[in-house]
């Protein structure tokens, strides 16, 4: 739990320390037991009193558009302003990812399949707008931090600019194989049949989960998570209320089966988009100009080489997952449903966590730009050390009663029993990728995106694909033996994170 600090009552009634009329802060007071001591018992009551609606204050201050500066002032309160909207924003998106499998789910093992091995190659889509955004919040986040809010901007237009150009190309070679991928990653008929022309609309469509990553990437540079937050919501819960509608075919909707899924998760991010804009073009503060809208060479190399590392990095774990499902694949679409399923749920509780490490690496960015690296390193550990406290609890929960959690999006006897066994086994390293969450984020808040590529390469690549197989198919333990390396290879990638953090290169790494 957070500790928060009490103003005594002869204080202005101010929780956060900030002097009314100005934005510098101060560190808040801490509570004085032998100052509390000498008033009575009237002043001590409005004192709870007043850090109580202080506190929810501060909730709702996290949810709103004020300026923040996270480069200054107390840590936690700096952490809680981020993390809230960054945790309801993934949280949102956790539940859209458990909330469409449980719709699709509906249609059979078949229709589940599809949409594990489209996501497959959807993950690629996301690889490279993963990796579009780390540079740009790492980009922006520096600028804003130095104070050059101008440059913020144009760096900004210039991520977005870049992934327009490349979710073009993804999006024509999509529309145009979409089968033929299928069918590559090991679909069986009954798959292709069911999911081509779910795969087209999805792939044909990234251009606005690429926008929607890097509009969102530019607000967490900035500070502006309730933005980011917003248009999160907004986009998932337009899917959320299209995704039945156009599955079934509800009051005047056509019935499209899962066609209609994706076309409602496209039309959904599509509106998040279009607040985004407006939002960015009128923000609190960050306001992009018409005149940014043309390519500017050199804010977009920086750009360009910031994210090579990030989108390499994506790409490795990518390929990973990708040739992962490919192993699962083998032991039928069964299977394949019961991966499924799992991950979605494993990914409803991991995406919250991801929230609070992009806290930290906004913060990183941040103070770096204000050449405050001590405080970078203090965020980072406090972040990590509450993202430990949230998953730590959460794996207690999976590893207890998975079985019931399955059975709300299947009553595939076999589909239940090979997921809960895959949410006990993954589960099991929940504490260490709480580690690897915030550590991966706070290299990639410093630019420093090298480092987890590295580290991706060597655990993903070297270790978990061929941990994997071996388990899988010598030793024939089956999915059982994915599971098994998944959790064992992401544990390794915490630890040497870790150690790598510690070393202290990120700190003088330029961008």
């Amino acid at each position: 739990m957070y500790r928060f600090g009490l103003h005594c009552c002869w204080q202005r009634a101010h929780w956060t320390g900030v002097e009314s009329g100005n934005r510098r802060d101060r560190p808040c007071d801490r509570p004085d037991r032998r100052r509390l001591a000498l008033i009575g018992p009237r002043a001590k009551l409005r004192a709870l009193a007043t850090s109580g609606t202080s506190f929810w204050a501060l909730l709702r201050e996290s949810l709103s558009t004020t300026e923040q500066d996270f480069s200054r002032g107390d840590l936690r309160r700096a952490i809680l302003l981020l993390a809230v909207p960054m945790v309801l924003e993934m949280g949102m998106e956790s539940v859209f990812a458990v909330c469409d499998v449980f719709f699709v789910g509906r249609l059979g093992a078949a229709a589940v399949a599809t949409v594990g091995l489209t996501e497959s190659l959807m993950v690629l889509v996301y690889a490279l707008a993963f990796g579009l955004a780390m540079s740009t919040t790492a980009v922006v986040a520096r600028r804003y931090g130095e104070g050059n809010v101008r440059g913020a901007g144009r760096a900004g237009v210039q991520a977005l600019l870049l992934g327009g150009g490349i979710s073009l190309v993804v999006g024509i070679v999509g529309v145009g194989f979409a089968p033929q991928l299928l069918a590559s990653m090991g679909a069986e008929p009954e798959v292709l049949e069911t999911g081509g022309w779910y795969a087209r609309v999805l792939l044909g469509t990234n251009l606005v989960v690429m926008l929607l990553f890097l509009g969102n990437a530019v607000f967490r540079g900035v500070g502006d998570a309730a933005g980011a937050m917003r248009a999160l919501w907004l986009a998932n819960g337009i899917n959320l209320v299209l995704d039945p509608c156009l599955i079934f075919g509800l009051g005047p909707f056509p019935e499209l089966g899962l066609t209609g899924a994706a076309i409602a998760t496209s039309v959904g991010r599509g509106v998040g988009v279009l607040y985004q804009v407006a939002r960015l073009v009128n923000g609190p503060r960050l306001k992009l100009r018409l005149a940014d809208l043309r390519v500017d060479v050199a804010v977009m190399a920086n750009i360009i080489r910031v994210s090579l590392g990030g989108v390499a990095q994506q790409l490795i774990a990518v390929a990973s997952w990708v040739i992962l499902v490919r192993i699962v694949a083998e032991f039928g679409s069964l299977a394949v449903a019961s991966y499924t399923i799992a991950m979605r749920v494993l990914m409803f509780a991991l995406l919250p966590s991801w929230g609070l490490a992009n806290a930290a690496a906004t913060l990183v960015g941040q103070s770096l730009g204000a050449r405050d690296s001590d405080r970078a390193e203090r965020a980072v550990w406090r972040t990590g050390l509450y993202n430990t406290l949230f998953l730590g609890s959460v794996s207690i929960v999976l590893i207890a009663i998975p079985r019931p959690i399955v059975a709300i999006f299947t009553d595939d006897v076999s589909v239940i029993e090979g997921a809960a066994i895959a949410l006990r086994v993954v589960a099991c390293g929940y504490v260490f990728y709480a580690w690897e969450m915030v550590m991966v984020q706070a290299f990639n808040g410093a630019g420093d995106t090298v480092t987890p590529t590295k580290i991706n390469l060597f655990c993903f690549w070297g270790c978990q694909i061929g941990l994997a197989y071996w388990l899988a198919q010598p030793l024939q333990q089956g999915p059982l033996g994915v599971y098994v390396a998944v959790a064992l290879s992401y544990s390794l990638a915490a630890v040497i994170a870790v150690w790598q953090f510690r070393r202290g290169r990120w700190k003088q790494v330029q961008v």
